[in-house]
């Protein structure tokens, strides 16, 4: 049976097929509608109650409000009968406080309200819904047999055949080792970013450099291309058809997919799930700096990139370790990710990525908002973009379930959102920023749309 991931934004509708359609549930809130005798049926993925900007006239089917309506003429357009149709609605958890706030703002809740209420109102029954609460979840639907499921994020993973051996600091060491790094012409044109002193002829002078990269730099420039007649064949053309500052994402953006490339399934629950986070945290902290000031856009970018390269090491150990650290999270409301891993491997994600960041020579603001995103408070150094890389994170993994192994964040956001003076009120729009082209196998689309 294959598996389909519908995405936040998005939503599948088809007819009896030996398909399991899957969407990963934080915040967000997703619907199973089916008819059984017609059969036909779908699900969609909500990320918020309704619009937020003039922008969302552009992906109506990212809200509720807007979106049900759209997914339920899809289904009558395949054969969907009203009266027999019947829905099952899971999400809208309220995971990671915002202190008193969240429940003023409840946009998981409002969401489930959202559903509900166009529900209601096109007669559609409600067999089974599981919202609110403080876990993500994971709403399948079966497309051959029509059964639905709503089960927490990881739980099929938690049957272990034996006790793990965890790791020692020697073997995670040596996994360090042995991984291919972030291609030089990549590091070199980060230091460029950083110290703002470039022009195009030393971009492109780096960057052929590495075929490699230079390849997979085109293809990235050609996938958002496709309103142009002419092929772009060349990184000069590359950088003449589409600026500087695109095509420095887009050269970024290809060194860390490769990296990215070399871990399992340990962290991720999907494929290429830490990758895809990558791509969101970074997109996120792009806006969140053209907003704030708090740092340069594209130094913001290559953070939100980069702050998770650590777990590329601690990822070969993590599938075994899995059913003792889910079980601590669960188990222990007072544990958060960092002490759960601290607790197992006697190192955590962002101290391996610092260290790697210190081995490849990485810009100094790098290295330490890859220490810091779960701690912006922890250095004095580079504060402003710290504190962009730990929210657009924080907005990621929360909002935006289901891409990587997460759990609810025991502090609240609202000071760290102060401290980029910007308020609580406001997190809807952050929440907006998602883009929600980070599923899609090549999320190109969302590296343009950040800027």
């Amino acid at each position: 049976m294959r598996h389909h991931h519908v995405s936040a934004g998005s939503y599948f509708v088809g007819s009896k097929q030996p398909m399991l359609l899957e969407a990963y549930l934080g915040t967000c809130v997703g619907v199973a509608v089916v008819d059984a005798d017609a059969g036909v049926g779908g699900l969609a993925h909500f990320l918020l109650p309704q619009p937020v900007s003039l922008q969302s006239v552009f992906q109506p089917e990212k809200y509720a409000a807007s979106g049900m309506p759209i997914f339920l003429k899809a289904l009558h357009a395949a054969g969907a009968r009203s009266e027999s149709l019947k829905a099952t609605i899971a999400g809208g958890a309220m995971i990671g406080p915002v202190e008193d706030l969240d429940i003023k703002l409840d946009i998981g809740g409002r969401t489930a309200e959202t559903v509900e209420s166009i529900l209601s109102a096109a007669g559609i029954p409600i067999e089974t819904a599981e919202t609110g609460g403080f876990l993500s979840c994971c709403l399948q639907l079966d497309m051959q047999k029509w059964g639905c499921r709503i089960q927490p994020c990881g739980a099929e993973r938690m049957d272990a055949p034996q006790a793990p051996r965890l790791p020692s600091p020697a073997e995670i060491e040596q996994a360090a080792e042995r991984l291919q790094p972030v291609p030089q012409a990549a590091l070199k044109i980060m230091r460029l970013i950083e110290e703002g002193d470039y022009d195009i002829r030393m971009l492109a002078a780096e960057l052929r450099k590495d075929q490699v990269l230079s390849a997979r730099t085109l293809q990235l420039s050609n996938s958002v291309m496709f309103s142009l007649r002419q092929r772009i064949d060349s990184i000069d053309q590359a950088l003449m058809h589409l600026g500087v500052n695109l095509v420095m994402k887009f050269v970024i953006a290809a060194a860390v997919e490769g990296f990215f490339a070399q871990a399992g399934s340990g962290y991720s629950l999907c494929k290429g799930g830490l990758y895809h986070h990558a791509v969101g945290a970074a997109v996120i902290a792009e806006k969140l700096a053209g907003l704030t000031q708090a740092a340069k856009p594209g130094l913001a970018y290559a953070a939100g990139l980069l702050h998770d390269i650590g777990k590329v090491v601690l990822d070969q150990f993590f599938s075994a370790a899995f059913p003792l650290f889910y079980r601590r999270l669960i188990e222990d409301r007072t544990a958060d990710f960092i002490s759960a891993e601290q607790a197992l491997f006697g190192t955590t994600h962002t101290a391996v990525g610092f260290h790697l960041a210190q081995r490849w020579s990485f810009p100094d603001s790098l290295a330490e908002a890859i220490r810091c995103h779960h701690d912006p408070a922890g250095s004095d150094r580079y504060r402003g973009l710290n504190g962009l890389v730990f929210l657009a994170n924080r907005i990621m993994s929360r909002f935006r379930a289901g891409l990587e192994i997460g759990h609810p964040a025991i502090r609240s956001m609202a000071p760290h959102l102060a401290a980029l003076g910007l308020s609580p009120d406001q997190l809807p729009q952050l929440v907006d920023m998602i883009p929600v082209e980070v599923f899609e196998a090549s999320p190109s689309a969302a590296i343009t749309r950040g800027g």
